[in-house]
């Protein structure tokens, strides 16, 4: 099983995950970011193709690839049930990674964590990042994507806490969550 956590930063994907993953037999958390981190480290900006040159490592096209390959190869190696948190609004990134996960996994997954702009700039806040930052900046794009159907399945977030979220998820994939 794949459990991918969508949502804007700040949404509390990550805090979802964090407590979600204590409560799936035999599961384990692997983050796409830490694949961008690399690609940005491994390629500097002048060597990247032009769309590539852009402050997302999502437009490194090797992002969406190696994201799908790692984890097939984590699900083969470790044969864990792998929770995704992940802030993946661009339609074609998101296609082509939760396509490729079921090339590999049937049971796959998926929800974005939505809040108002006021609650997602509150939770940044909480958490420290700089006021009007990239994080700030990127809020009402990715707001506006994962509010579009394809993104279902949606959970409302504004006015749970964490463990609520993670109550959602685990209602929604069930007797899955024991295996």
């Amino acid at each position: 099983m794949i459990i991918m956590i969508n949502g804007a930063f700040g949404s509390g994907k990550t805090s979802a995950a964090a407590q979600l993953q204590p409560r799936i037999a035999n599961s384990m958390i692997f983050d796409p970011e830490e694949v961008g981190y690399m690609l940005r480290k491994l390629i500097p900006e002048e060597q990247r193709l032009m769309e590539e040159r852009t402050d997302d490592f999502q437009d490194i096209e090797l992002w969406r690839v190696l994201t799908v390959q790692t984890a097939r190869e984590i699900r083969r190696k470790y044969g864990k049930h792998l929770i995704v948190p992940m802030t993946i609004y661009k339609e074609a990134n998101f296609h082509y990674i939760s396509n490729g996960f079921k090339e590999f996994d049937a049971d796959v997954y998926h929800f974005s964590l939505i809040a108002s702009e006021e609650t997602i700039h509150q939770r940044l806040a909480k958490r420290g990042d700089a006021l009007g930052g990239w994080t700030y900046q990127q809020a009402p794009k990715c707001l506006k994507a994962l509010g579009e159907p394809q993104f279902a399945e949606h959970i409302i977030t504004d006015s749970l806490d964490t463990g609520d979220i993670v109550n959602i998820i685990l209602e929604r994939v069930g007797d899955k969550a024991e295996r």
